[in-house]
């Protein structure tokens, strides 16, 4: 995960408001993570709107001395495919 990439949610995950944020379920792997913030669920939503993570958490205002969490959640959902980095072909 670095700031200056693309990603968008994947299809096969869906997001089930919470109180505390959300659940996502990836209806492929069957993997269910926990979005515990309703900041973060609004990122994970807005990727997709964005050229890159910086743009997405500034949209969001997300305050930069909370990038480093943020960052670090959103690569574990890289990790377990709720989201993936977005490629442009060439």
């Amino acid at each position: 995960m670095h700031l200056q990439g693309r990603y968008e949610l994947d299809p096969m995950v869906s997001l089930r408001p919470e109180p505390f944020g959300a659940l996502a379920y990836h209806f492929g792997t069957r993997r269910l993570s926990f979005l515990r913030h309703p900041d973060m669920v609004a990122v994970v939503r807005s990727l997709a709107d964005h050229s890159t993570v910086e743009s997405a958490l500034r949209a969001c205002d997300v305050a930069e001395t909370r990038w480093p969490s943020f960052t670090h959640a959103l690569d574990a959902l890289e990790r377990s495919n709720m989201i993936h980095e977005v490629r442009d072909v060439a």
